[in-house]
């Protein structure tokens, strides 16, 4: 009898080891994004994709090797400086075991720094900025939104041919002016006549459309205007009601956007680019299950922002199913760096020289359809990652 008792005391000091208590605590998990701010439609679509990314990957259990998963939610307001102090509270004071987000580039590059402080992960989703992958990188981060370059080099099939004159609209901060300088590195024929820099809270193009109007208006050959933005108020409708296919002969081109960005689409039947995501382009089970779950809570289709939040989710439970639910930075690190995962655009790979997720872009063209308050994406060609010569700019 005295040696059963013994034997059952082991048994409870076995199960009582460290490990075990590993297994059984929580996964917390910090997303900072714009839950409010001018990129609060961004932010709220990545935490809808978040949250049904983790159902997903889980199967309806939000657990990973017998940890729940709890997510943090935190407001960066699109601040830099609020974003940086909301990561330090959140590895400091939550003890979370990593962070995801945040919305904007700005945000993103005050950011870094502080996931290299505390040793932790940070998994950027979708802020877009090249930088963040690039010269201002460090070992802790991770990306599975799409950084300037894939956009630039996609956008940059529609329209790169001899004889074609470019001009730029975009916004004047990181994401505006990174989009720009990468998209002048991608295009190797046609050639960028002008750049227009507009404050990310312009509501009032006029002056701006009349420089692009006077920069392209001469020029021989096919005329475009290649539109960078994000959030706010874009520019769509204003170059619509300037008429510039009628008057200058003279196109307009962008890439994706949300749904609701994209009812000016409307009026641009047949422009070109190439998007990050649309609902109804990838066909693969975690498209279509996301799909399905945004029917079902909203009666509305997933937006572009939905499939990063489902993505980043669908990567973390990768990771951590690779390392027995272990969240020891070098370890997921080592897990992840070539780490290829499901998505609702089919598989994405973390590269390893600076773990910026590979994947497919969507070369569209718009078709007014009466049955959608948007214009309509069709694609055209699916650039799959080994088309894309997307640069290392790294110094790893």
């Amino acid at each position: 009898m005295q040696r059963r008792t013994w034997a059952l005391a082991a048994l409870a000091a076995t199960l009582a080891s460290p490990l075990a208590f590993a297994q059984g605590k929580d996964l917390k998990i910090a997303h900072v994004y714009s839950r409010t701010g001018p990129l609060e439609a961004y932010g709220k679509q990545t935490q809808t994709g978040l949250m049904m990314g983790f159902d997903y990957a889980t199967g309806g259990t939000m657990m990973v090797n017998g940890r729940k998963i709890v997510v943090i939610e935190k407001d960066d307001q699109g601040k830099p400086d609020v974003g940086k102090s909301l990561l330090a509270s959140a590895y400091s004071d939550d003890k979370v075991d990593l962070a995801v987000g945040p919305t904007s580039s700005g945000v993103a590059l005050a950011m870094l720094p502080v996931a290299e402080e505390y040793k932790k992960i940070l998994l950027v989703e979708p802020a877009v900025a090249d930088a963040i992958t690039g010269e201002k990188w460090n070992k802790y981060v991770f990306r599975t939104g799409r950084n300037s370059s894939q956009d630039a080099i996609s956008n940059a099939v529609a329209m790169d041919k001899d004889n074609v004159s470019v001009a730029t609209l975009a916004q004047d901060y990181a994401f505006g002016r990174d989009g720009v300088k990468a998209f002048k590195e991608a295009l190797k024929k046609a050639k960028i006549v002008h750049e227009e820099y507009l404050p990310a809270t312009t509501t009032d193009f006029t002056a701006g459309i009349q420089r692009l109007i006077a920069a392209l208006k001469d020029k021989p050959g096919r005329k475009v205007i290649e539109v960078v933005w994000a959030g706010g108020t874009p520019p769509f409708n204003a170059l619509a009601d300037a008429d510039l296919k009628n008057r200058f002969g003279i196109e307009v081109s962008t890439g994706g956007n949300i749904l609701p960005a994209m009812a000016a689409y409307k009026r641009f039947t047949g422009m070109e680019g190439a998007t990050y995501y649309y609902f109804g382009i990838p066909k693969n089970p975690a498209n279509e299950a996301m799909v399905s779950m945004h029917y079902k809570q909203f009666k509305s289709p997933p937006d572009f922002f939905t499939a990063g939040g489902f993505s980043a989710a669908m990567a973390i439970v990768t990771a951590l199913k690779k390392t027995s639910g272990d969240t020891n930075a070098g370890k997921l690190i080592t897990a992840m760096e070539g780490m290829s995962f499901d998505t609702p655009k089919g598989k994405m790979t973390f590269r390893k020289e600076d773990h910026q997720a590979m994947q497919s872009m969507y070369h569209f063209r718009i078709k007014n359809d009466p049955a959608f308050p948007w214009g309509v994406p069709e694609l055209v060609h699916e650039i799959k990652p080994e088309e894309m010569n997307v640069p290392i700019k790294n110094k790893r």
